[in-house]
């Protein structure tokens, strides 16, 4: 009698045809915004040829971004991508550039830096 392993694969991510996680829902997600595009305009009257040309196409092209987008970026290349994206390209800083500076220009006067002979502890 065999034993098998029904435990295969618990934590692992979803994937099916090499396509993970998040790439898989917007893979389904968009064949079936395409199936409901082409019974809309299979029931707007529009030539059979026509709606069925529009599937074709964009389903391919959904199919195609996809992959390319899931090899680009990997599993979790495009979360790393839109944090990065909302990551900020400079820092503000309201506070005047002498507070920043060792010597205060404002104030006339040195700050004492405590790497000199003066100020060590003997």
């Amino acid at each position: 009698m065999k034993t098998y392993n029904i435990n295969k694969g618990i934590g692992c991510t979803v994937e099916f045809k090499g396509l993970k996680a998040q790439y898989l829902f917007g893979f389904a997600g968009g064949l079936l915004l395409v199936l409901i595009l082409v019974m809309v305009l299979y029931m707007a009257d529009v030539n059979m040829y026509i709606c069925l040309s529009v599937g074709c196409i964009s389903a391919s092209l959904i199919v195609w971004k996809t992959f390319s987008l899931n090899n680009k970026y990997g599993e979790h290349g495009l979360m790393k991508l839109g944090a990065k994206r909302k990551h900020p390209q400079f820092i503000i800083t309201r506070k005047p550039v002498q507070s920043y500076l060792k010597y205060s220009v404002a104030k006339g006067e040195k700050i004492q830096n405590f790497n000199t002979k003066s100020s060590r502890l003997s």
